[in-house]
């Protein structure tokens, strides 16, 4: 009966510490220290109503937008259902979406100067990646630029604004998050709603 009393004492201290204490410790630091990182980077748009995360892709229709890679994650940019699509180099499956991409992108991006950019038609790991390389991006500079009708210098200098560099000068590569740079695209030059 002693062992059982001591058993159950132990229990319920490790519950308090690790089932109480710790998270409520953890949750009330990160709220102080990094309160926006830590109820999700979430954006507003000029409103101020939140408008999406920094940290989740979404869905860009319009081609006033830049766009960002396309999402595995449920039927697609679904936050509640991130994967990839486990799908091998050797998948019909796959090469028949990247290839219609392949033929979408192209059907979009007529005046678009080089290859297609591989992370334009390849899904991220998460299926909700909302970064892409500088190039990926400024590839989809002529297709912006006309929908807006701006100067593709115009666009050409909000990518350029928008790169983050690489983490600690060494870590990872240049990215652009296409939310936020889409954003600025609105707060330059108006909002586009037809046909978003």
């Amino acid at each position: 009966m002693t062992e059982i009393k001591i058993a159950l004492r132990m229990t319920a201290v490790t519950l308090v510490l690790t089932g109480l204490a710790y998270p409520l410790a953890v949750t009330g630091l990160a709220q102080a220290a990094f309160r926006g990182r830590a109820n999700g980077s979430l954006v507003q748009g000029p409103d101020g109503r939140v408008v999406g995360s920094e940290l989740i892709a979404q869905r860009f229709a319009s081609p006033a937008y830049f766009q960002p890679r396309p999402s595995a994650a449920g039927n697609g940019y679904d936050a509640a259902a991130s994967s990839g699509s486990n799908l091998g180099p050797t998948s019909r499956k796959l090469r028949d979406r990247i290839v219609a991409d392949v033929g979408r992108l192209q059907k979009e991006n007529p005046h678009a100067t080089g290859p297609i950019p591989a992370e334009l038609v390849t899904a991220s790991a998460s299926g909700l990646d909302p970064h892409l390389g500088p190039e990926a991006a400024l590839w989809q500079v002529p297709r912006v630029a006309a929908a807006r009708g701006r100067s593709a210098e115009e666009v050409r200098v909000l990518v350029d604004a928008a790169v983050e560099p690489r983490f600690l000068g060494f870590l990872g590569e240049p990215t652009v998050n296409v939310l936020l740079l889409n954003l600025e695209l609105d707060r330059r030059f108006g909002r586009r709603i037809a046909s978003d």
